[in-house]
């Protein structure tokens, strides 16, 4: 009863800081990237709360424990690389673009068609990542109510408490209840795991139990086909997490565009080193409880860690691994939410009629509520699905469809609209043949896609065509006055 309201209190909380945020919103640019004005230690915790949610402290564990550090590839290895790729090779030139969404880019690059089709993809990917959050946020409820709110309730009464404080602060509200749950965050998760390990007699006997069942092995068996999916699985949120809104909008929000680049680097790198301490928590679990471990390891192994908490720590340790659990969750549901209504109204809506700033303002808050009843929707559709899968899932859309025209149209001059077209096209049925055939059991659909895409890419933007001509003409034209408007 004193954890649920706890609980109950820290949740309340939240909710005023971010109400609180909210009275810093004046307009979209306030809402969307908190006024460009944030400092480099709150860009760094964004950047790291983008990631460190239900799949780093439920998710990860159980695929760890399961699948040693070859399963969790994608995750935290590949997620914690595309922060760093983002702050070495894409920060710089898109903070200089005075960018409001990452649609904004493909418009002025590509033009109006592209900047449709690639915020469509972007948009979809957050189906998937936002039902993460909300099944997470689900099942630490029901867990701390001792079963007395079902998991569908608590879905439901999870979302409503992310939603009411970013519905009005936006990007703002994002930041300053980052800035707060972190602290939260790295304090519970550093007891925890202190008091686990002591739990299984010490790091010396965690890192044992992990050498003997070969859980520190990360590369795949040595043949063509095992490195194919390997590969694939790396790729997924590394490539497919740099043309994201979410990541965008933390970076984009740094008050200079030094912050901007060091931000993500600093951030993704943190986030890498602090993902091994759940892992470690779960091996300490298995360790110390192997009754309970192996209970849950064939039916329920994202269950693992909470249940253990829950068991066998103190309530003074269980309210701040909870306190760090849904901290983490509420952090990245929060910026998942806000990520693909922005793209939405500022590349979608804002084709279809005119929109001042106060109007576009009150369709962004609209838009969230609608986009959160929908992933809502989506989540208990999809309950009992592992929040591991349902995060690595979301991110092979812009892998196929966004990110070869964000890259190449940064860095190719001779990169065309019709490149674009064929590379969405091409990646798109590569994927599709290989997904639903019995070919994507040979060869990975999403490696097999990402690589049509580019090479689509290339050859629709060399046909001597009179459109890739007047694309390229264009573009040189006018680059100077879209990469450096900033400055």
């Amino acid at each position: 009863m004193k954890l649920t309201l706890f609980v109950g209190l820290y949740l309340l909380c939240t909710v005023a800081i971010g109400l609180f945020a909210a009275t810093r919103v004046r307009s979209t640019t306030d809402y969307a990237l908190a006024g460009r004005s944030l400092p480099l230690v709150m860009v760094i915790t964004a950047t790291f709360a983008t990631w460190f949610g239900s799949e780093t402290v439920l998710g990860l564990p159980g695929q760890f424990i399961k699948n040693g550090l070859e399963g969790v590839v994608e995750e935290p290895f590949g997620s914690s690389m595309a922060l760093i790729l983002v702050g070495m090779f894409f920060a710089r030139k898109l903070y200089r673009m005075s960018l409001l969404t990452i649609g904004d880019f493909y418009r002025r690059r590509y033009g109006v068609s592209v900047e449709l089709c690639c915020s469509i993809f972007v948009v979809l990917s957050y189906l998937g990542w936002v039902a993460a959050q909300v099944a997470a946020l689900g099942l630490v409820i029901h867990l701390l109510t001792e079963g007395y709110v079902s998991v569908s309730n608590a879905m439901i009464v999870g979302t409503i408490v992310v939603l009411i404080y970013t519905v009005f602060g936006g990007m703002w509200s994002v930041a300053l209840t980052d800035f707060f749950q972190m602290i939260i965050i790295v304090i519970g998760l550093v007891l925890v795991a202190y008091f686990a390990g002591s739990m299984a007699g010490g790091p010396g006997k965690v890192t044992e139990y992990a050498v003997q069942n070969d859980l520190f092995r990360i590369l795949p068996e040595n043949n063509f086909k095992s490195w194919m999916f390997w590969i694939s699985a790396a790729i997924t949120m590394m490539i497919g997490s740099l043309p994201q809104q979410d990541v965008f909008q933390r970076v984009m929000s740094a008050k200079s565009e030094k912050i901007a680049c060091y931000g993500p680097i600093l951030g993704g790198s943190f986030y890498l080193l602090f993902a091994f301490v759940p892992m470690f928590i779960v091996i300490a679990a298995t360790v110390g409880a192997p009754e309970l471990a192996s209970k849950l390891m064939a039916d329920a192994p994202q269950e693992i860690l909470p249940t253990f908490i829950k068991e066998y720590m103190p309530l003074w340790l269980r309210i701040m691994f909870f306190g760090a659990v849904l901290s983490a969750v509420m952090s990245t549901a929060s910026a998942t939410m806000l990520a693909p209504t922005t793209t939405f109204v500022e590349n979608v809506l804002r084709n279809l009629m005119p929109l001042s700033d106060q109007r576009e303002l009150k369709a962004m808050r609209i838009s969230l509520v609608v986009f959160a009843i929908g992933v809502l929707t989506y989540a208990l559709l999809m309950e009992g699905t592992p929040i591991y899968e349902l995060a690595a899932m979301a991110y092979q859309f812009p892998v196929i469809g966004a990110f070869w025209p964000l890259t190449l149209g940064l860095y190719w001059k001779r990169s065309t609209t019709l490149g674009c077209w064929l590379s969405i096209i091409a990646g798109s049925a590569v994927w599709i043949v290989l997904s639903f055939s019995g070919l994507g059991e040979e060869f990975p659909a999403l490696l097999g896609g990402f690589l049509a895409a580019g090479l689509g890419q290339v050859i629709g933007s060399l046909l001597p065509l009179r459109a890739n001509r007047e694309c390229v003409r264009n573009w040189q034209e006018n680059k100077d006055k879209y990469l450096y408007i900033a400055q």
